[in-house]
């Protein structure tokens, strides 16, 4: 028995002695419960809604307070139609609601009205929730906005609203237009960050890193030579998602190839560099895939806007995602290949990406160790 005692005491000294198995067994979960509990809802809230407001008249100005009211929308106001497209294009707004001119002398006069509701559909499920959130809304507001009328003992009912409609950018509701992007990104991080996570590693733990430290060349090249052959193949299962997505799933391509492809090669060397810092840090194949793999794949799927809405996250979480490189690459291609916006609209993304993908590279360099211990 004391034996076995010993056995176990050994064990308990390995584990707390590696940080990074702590680490995992005791962290990740709390992790997990945090995200999964914030992260994981089917609800929508602080979605951006913008409205224009032609009649500016008191029932509007309530309704539009009642909106304001509401966890569900964040409020702004626009002056004019084409200021509601340029929105939609910037990604800032998810809703957009017109009232029309004269409303509410129409409402209480003639009980002819106009209320029209434009929804970005490239996520079809919350353009549908969206809509419906917006059209309770405004049937509550309409209720009390509506006076009773009494005329000879009767009491006429109350005005249900029914606003017009639009679904834009994807008009059939198709659910492959909001997920082709999402999983396009996904695919792209874990494979490149994965397989360039374990190339430096490798070396290592085989021992042929010795050989290549005492080469001539120098570290920057040998970092370059990792990056390039899964750079070639990455490009590869790129034009292969594309195909997929235009020929089988008929997702189509609506903006400019050119800019698509120029968009996805930066986000490509982005997470090959994230790949490659990954395995300048660690020690064993092992923890890398474990970080490349577990640790990515988790706030990929949850809080880059593949499957849940930014937006309804807590505050720290929709920080959290802006340093996800994913997140910012499936906006671009959402707003490119959907939407089909020209380059000024995704100059942001761009911008981050690129930066991302510079940063990461100087990082991994100087992390590059040119001697073994």
């Amino acid at each position: 028995m004391k034996q076995f005692l010993s056995f176990v005491r050994k064990e308990f000294y390995h584990i707390f002695r590696d940080t990074r198995t702590i680490l995992i067994l005791l962290v990740m979960p709390i992790l997990q419960i945090i995200l999964f509990g914030f992260a994981v809802t089917n609800e929508v809230r602080n979605a951006n809604v913008a409205v224009l407001d032609l009649s500016k008249d008191v029932a509007t100005t309530r309704m539009i307070a009642q909106f304001q009211a509401s966890d569900y929308f964040t409020v702004s106001q626009v002056c004019s139609p084409a200021e509601i497209d340029a929105i939609f294009k910037r990604g800032k707004a998810n809703l957009a609601m017109m009232f029309g001119s004269e409303f509410a002398d129409n409402l209480l006069h003639t009980g002819d009205f106009s209320v029209q509701l434009l929804a970005d559909a490239t996520d079809p499920n919350q353009a549908t929730t969206l809509v419906n959130y917006a059209s309770n809304i405004l049937a509550g507001g309409l209720s009390n906005e509506v006076p009773t009328k009494i005329s000879g003992g009767s009491v006429s009912p109350q005005i249900v609203i029914r606003p017009q409609v639009q679904m834009l950018y994807n008009p059939q509701m198709k659910g492959a237009y909001n997920f082709v992007p999402g999983v396009m990104g996904l695919i792209l991080m874990l494979i490149c960050a994965m397989m360039t996570s374990i190339s430096i590693v490798r070396e290592k733990e085989t021992g042929t890193m010795g050989v290549l430290l005492a080469s001539p060349i120098k570290p920057i090249y040998i970092i370059l030579a990792k990056m390039t052959p899964y750079f070639t193949l990455s490009i590869f299962n790129l034009l292969t998602i594309l195909l997929l997505s235009v020929f089988v799933l008929g997702v189509p391509v609506a903006g400019n190839l050119f800019l698509l492809v120029s968009i996805s090669l930066i986000f490509i060397l982005t997470a090959l560099a994230l790949g490659l810092l990954i395995s300048n840090v660690v020690d064993t194949q092992v923890a890398a895939m474990l970080i490349s793999g577990l640790g990515l794949m988790m706030p990929t799927m949850l809080l880059s806007g593949l499957i849940f809405p930014i937006e309804s996250m807590p505050a720290i979480l929709q920080w959290f995602s802006c340093v996800l490189p994913v997140r910012w690459f499936i906006e671009a291609i959402r707003k490119v290949m959907i939407q089909g916006v020209d380059v000024s609209f995704v100059l942001k993304e761009i911008g981050i990406l690129s930066g991302m993908a510079v940063v990461l590279l100087v990082v991994s360099l100087k992390k590059f160790k040119i001697r073994l211990q």
